[in-house]
């Protein structure tokens, strides 16, 4: 930190994240990133913070929430992000990176189309 304005800054978009992981209501989109010790070994924070920042950048948090939970239970698949949109079915995205979050968010999210190449159900379970 070179000065206040920088750490101000720094707290607004935090504050921001924050906000945007605690606004989950019934008709909002939920993206859940697994985030216990296999998931964060595996490399889930940085799939959590691009996601997070996506949502910000692309001005959809008053549809979509992005938050973090603990173990799903498939840690060879890890990273894991689960999209709950209301009235569908869960889509499970397996061995996530920043990289896939953003196509995730580009085509899932925005454009409605599952990428099956990266879900549970491609990996044959």
């Amino acid at each position: 930190m070179k000065s206040l304005e920088e750490l101000k800054a720094l707290r607004e978009k935090m504050r921001a994240q924050v906000n945007m992981r605690e606004n989950v209501g019934g008709e909002h989109t939920r993206v859940v990133v697994g985030m216990a010790t296999c998931g964060i070994a595996s490399g889930a924070r940085p799939v959590l913070n691009r996601l997070s920042e996506l949502v910000q950048e692309k001005d959809l948090t008053d549809k979509i929430s992005v938050t973090q939970t603990g173990c799903i239970g498939l840690c060879q698949y890890e990273p894991i992000v689960e999209v709950l949109e209301p009235g569908k079915e869960k889509v499970t995205y397996i061995k996530m990176n920043p990289e896939k979050a953003e196509e995730v968010v580009e085509q899932h999210l925005i454009r409605g189309n599952v990428l099956g190449k990266y879900t549970l159900a491609s990996a044959g379970i």
